[in-house]
């Protein structure tokens, strides 16, 4: 299994917009889909909401890659 830190630069991101990022998708249509498909785990429970709100210490699974989503750093 890969795993991946995504540090976020805002509150939250997107779950499609993620998978998108991260190159787990080829386009965010793509990954919609998977989303849609259940193929998509977020903090160990299948996600089926395409705009699903990803926040810092979350943990997103999709086939054998692992995200491990970071907190927004302050200024």
């Amino acid at each position: 299994m890969s795993v991946q830190r995504f540090q976020l630069n805002d509150e939250f991101v997107e779950l499609h917009v993620l998978l998108k990022l991260l190159g787990l998708a080829p386009s965010g249509g793509a990954a919609k889909a998977m989303i849609a498909a259940g193929d998509v785990r977020v903090d160990g429970v299948v996600e089926t909401r395409k705009a699903c709100k990803i926040r810092g210490d979350q943990v997103v699974r999709f086939a054998d890659e692992e995200v491990r989503v970071l907190g927004r750093i302050e200024p």
